[in-house]
């Protein structure tokens, strides 16, 4: 009897498991279900994403492309309304870039080459890891301070575009690092391994193998920077300064296009030149991240 009555326990305890199984199963929404909601959920933050990107590129369009012509593009603004044209920011932006391209480029490609290649990983590489993406994530509003407190006025460079170069590398200095590093790490060991055999010194494999194989990738991390630089206006607003002219030495001051932009928005002086230069500005943008996109696509 004990027997019986252990046995009718245990087929009434699979049946109870059995049941709440069922249920749990009926309860819960199938496989099919759930990834067609997701998907759904995904394509429409997709779909919202590239709607606000297309209406903001529409509405720039529609109210800049007809202020945009040869004089507005290779004039200089005139009267208290900023009438005219606005080359001279055209040259100070493309100015104050490549020169903070030529102090940043160097700094970063070496550092990430060794981290990458000759720094034993440990606690200090770390370290500099964290300070980059650290130093990456600082505002530019911050940066833009900070360049005004050493550049311009502890070392005496006065708003130039050399103090707006030198800020602008600090910016630029942890995307290029880091993408370097990255690149670099992408190389495969086997490459290493081959020159090594053939009695290649570590420094022959860096220079002759590793970074020639990286530089498509690196070069699109400092095309990528440099996209970032012209966009900024809080950085070169505190260091550069607001001057209407055409830099010719690095100790000159200029108006870079943002900064121009800002002030003819914020002031209402003129937003038939705004909305021009704004649309100047995204093309500019828009071909340096094409650029960056051709380059990662030819080095793969």
């Amino acid at each position: 009897m004990a027997d019986q009555s252990t046995q009718t326990d245990e087929l009434t305890s699979r049946e109870r498991i059995k049941r709440a199984l069922s249920h749990g199963k009926a309860g819960r929404i199938s496989k099919d279900t759930s990834n067609k909601v997701m998907l759904g959920v995904f394509r429409a933050a997709a779909y919202i994403t590239t709607l606000v990107l297309v209406a903001i590129i529409a509405y720039v369009v529609i109210n800049g492309l007809p202020h945009i012509s040869p004089d507005f593009i290779f004039g200089w603004p005139e009267g208290v309304n900023a009438e005219g044209g606005i080359w001279p920011t055209i040259v100070s932006t493309i100015y104050v870039t490549a020169l903070a391209m030529l102090i940043c480029t160097p700094i970063a490609v070496l550092a990430a080459v060794y981290l990458a290649e000759y720094a034993k990983q440990g606690r200090l590489v770390a370290v500099i890891r964290y300070a980059a993406d650290a130093l990456a994530s600082v505002p530019s509003i911050v940066m833009g301070l900070f360049g005004y407190a050493l550049f311009v006025e502890a070392m005496g460079l006065g708003l130039s575009m050399l103090s707006a170069a030198m800020s602008l590398a600090l910016l630029m200095l942890p995307i290029v690092m880091r993408t370097t590093e990255e690149a670099i790490r992408a190389v495969p060991r086997y490459i290493r391994w081959g020159a090594y055999g053939l009695g290649a010194t570590k420094w022959q494999v860096v220079s002759k193998i590793v970074l020639p194989s990286a530089f498509g990738r690196i070069a699109t991390g400092i095309v990528l920077a440099i996209g970032r630089a012209i966009g900024e206006t809080a950085v070169v607003l505190y260091t550069m300064g607001q001057a209407i002219n055409m830099p010719i030495t690095p100790l000159d001051s200029g108006r870079p296009m943002t900064v121009h932009l800002y002030l003819l928005a914020n002031d209402g002086i003129n937003m038939n030149a705004a909305y021009g230069t704004a649309l100047l500005l995204m093309i500019i943008i828009l071909a340096f991240n094409l650029f960056s996109r051709y380059l990662s696509r030819r080095s793969r």
